[in-house]
């Protein structure tokens, strides 16, 4: 019987913590240079991402397409429940990879969330439906001759971090870490002892014991 942990698991303890614990507990094991570039940021107050990646990669064009969309409408129909849409649209300025149609599409998936290194557009129906989206911002270009996926489920780059096909993501407002998942159960255990030690040092300093001596007994700030 494998003893392998459950990735649905894994995705719900790291639901329960944040991104800058997760991204400490990164550092810790090595990995350094998994957290995304801070400009991709959520589109509402609030929003938060814990999910397996489908990763997605897509292109500028200078032409409508023979079958348009066609690639972005297989990646949405290939999302699976508890899986993030991970994007990059390699520097595409005039056109929105994502809207509110793609987000009900997704969500009925059981997808919890997009992530794209590019443009989204219907910015208030995402929020009113409450699906998280982290993007480079809002534009209301339609990717139609403008956008195409290439491919799906094949590893890319997403704000300057290398993402494969299973990853885990974790998105807050302090920004996004990729956990690889050959090191997700490693790094989520160091996450959730270090979120249980801050609750301690936390009371500690809220006492008014000063942060040298806090840090020096505990190793934690």
């Amino acid at each position: 019987m494998s003893t392998e942990p459950n990735v649905h698991d894994l995705i719900d303890r790291l639901a329960k913590l944040y991104v800058s614990v997760v991204a400490d507990c990164l550092d810790a094991v090595g990995i350094r240079d998994h957290i995304m570039d801070y400009r991709l940021r959520p589109i509402y107050p609030g929003a938060t991402i814990a999910g397996q990646a489908l990763t997605v990669t897509a292109a500028p064009v200078a032409q409508i397409p023979a079958v348009p969309y066609l690639g972005e409408f297989l990646a949405v129909e290939a999302l699976k429940p508890g899986q993030v849409m991970v994007v990059t649209t390699n520097g595409c300025q005039d056109a929105a990879y994502w809207g509110e149609l793609l987000s009900t599409a997704a969500r009925f998936r059981g997808a919890v969330g997009a992530i794209i290194e590019g443009f989204t557009r219907d910015a208030r129906l995402i929020e009113k439906m409450q699906f998280p989206v982290f993007a480079l911002g809002m534009h209301p270009g339609d990717s139609k001759g403008r956008l195409e996926v290439i491919a799906h489920n094949v590893p890319i780059r997403c704000g300057g971090v290398l993402v494969n096909p299973g990853d885990l993501v974790l998105a807050d407002v302090d920004g996004i870490v990729c956990v690889p998942l050959a090191v997700a159960e490693e790094v989520i255990s160091l996450a959730e002892a270090k979120a249980s030690g801050e609750n301690v040092v936390r009371a500690e300093l809220a006492k008014g014991r000063g942060v040298v001596e806090v840090y020096n007994q505990y190793g934690i700030l």
